[in-house]
């Protein structure tokens, strides 16, 4: 299970080259339900997520470069790529930053992932974030994917 909230960012934090990062690739081969391929950085993986917007159903499997590569002709929509900033935010919540590239730039989006819907109830986000978005649908990669948006 994912719980998860999402935001605009209002700032990106200074110095964003100190964090963790990775360069993620991504494409759906059907929203609904979602199933995802994707590369970060030379990991690859096949996600099936269930319907929800601050919670749902998520697995993910994982797959060799060759059947990443096999599959990456057959998404629907466009690949989407990103670098993803790992940024602590205390011992144990993580804010994920991506920064858009290609057609979605310059969209930069937040998330935050929970043990529980009262934990992700109760945060506080850091003045950087912007507007909390989890509950639109608009801003699901999946939605971003397709060419119309």
């Amino acid at each position: 299970m994912e719980i998860e909230r999402k935001f605009l960012v209002n700032k990106l934090p200074e110095n964003l080259e100190k964090y963790e990062s990775k360069k993620i690739a991504q494409g759906y081969l059907c929203t609904a339900p979602v199933v995802r391929i994707r590369r970060s950085n030379e990991d690859y993986y096949l996600t099936y997520k269930g319907k929800g917007l601050m919670v749902r159903e998520e697995y993910n499997l994982p797959l060799t470069k060759e059947a990443y590569q096999h599959l990456l002709p057959k998404i629907d929509g466009r690949l989407i790529e990103k670098t993803r900033y790992l940024i602590p935010l205390t011992d144990r919540l993580t804010a994920e930053l991506d920064v858009f590239e290609g057609e979605l730039a310059p969209l930069t989006l937040v998330e935050v992932e929970f043990e529980n819907v009262e934990e992700a109830g109760a945060f506080q986000p850091p003045e950087w974030f912007g507007e909390d978005v989890t509950g639109s649908g608009k801003y699901h990669n999946s939605t971003l994917s397709q060419r119309n948006c």
